[in-house]
């Protein structure tokens, strides 16, 4: 594929509609061969929502950051770093990366990459040791993103969408 240029930046207040933009075309990417349509309905409204944005934003270690494309700086893909929330042990120097969302078109072009890597920068300048994540255990694609930016499953846990439960391996690596 050609090279597509593209910009990282921290979000901040105002951005919060864009982020649910995105964040509910990649679920609904991902996921449209998996669930029903008011499964996923539901599910973007109480995790996608503006207000859901602004209080990962407004958390004290919560960090946003958008990949945009020209020309127009259109939002194609970001991550949300915070505090752990999983059913398995964590340490005080955990951090999470609790969505790494890419629209598809724009995945292998290294804009997936960059967002890695700023999860691990925001990880280091935290102070922290280890960053983990949840994926969806069918996700393959993903699951080999990760192993090839050094993560290993450490644990899974088990997540419910409407009527369907789903599995998910935790991942980590260290920083």
């Amino acid at each position: 594929m050609s090279e597509t240029p593209f910009r990282l930046r921290q979000c901040g207040p105002g951005d919060e509609p864009m982020l649910s933009l995105v964040g509910g075309a990649s679920f609904l990417e991902a996921f449209a061969d998996v669930l029903d349509a008011d499964d996923i309905l539901a599910h973007f409204h109480k995790n996608h929502s503006p207000e859901m944005y602004a209080k990962y934003m407004a958390m004290p270690t919560g960090r946003v950051a958008v990949a945009e494309v020209p020309p127009g700086n259109v939002p194609v893909g970001y991550i949300i770093c915070c505090e752990p929330d999983f059913p398995i042990e964590t340490l005080p120097t955990d951090y999470e990366l609790r969505r790494i969302y890419l629209l598809h078109r724009f995945q292998g072009l290294g804009i997936g990459k960059a967002l890695m890597d700023r999860a691990i920068d925001y990880t280091r300048e935290l102070g922290r040791k280890r960053l983990i994540l949840g994926v969806y255990g069918k996700n393959h694609a993903a699951i080999r993103f990760y192993e090839k930016a050094g993560f290993t499953q450490i644990g899974e846990r088990f997540f419910t969408v409407g009527s369907t439960t789903h599995h998910d391996a935790v991942m980590a690596r260290e920083v």
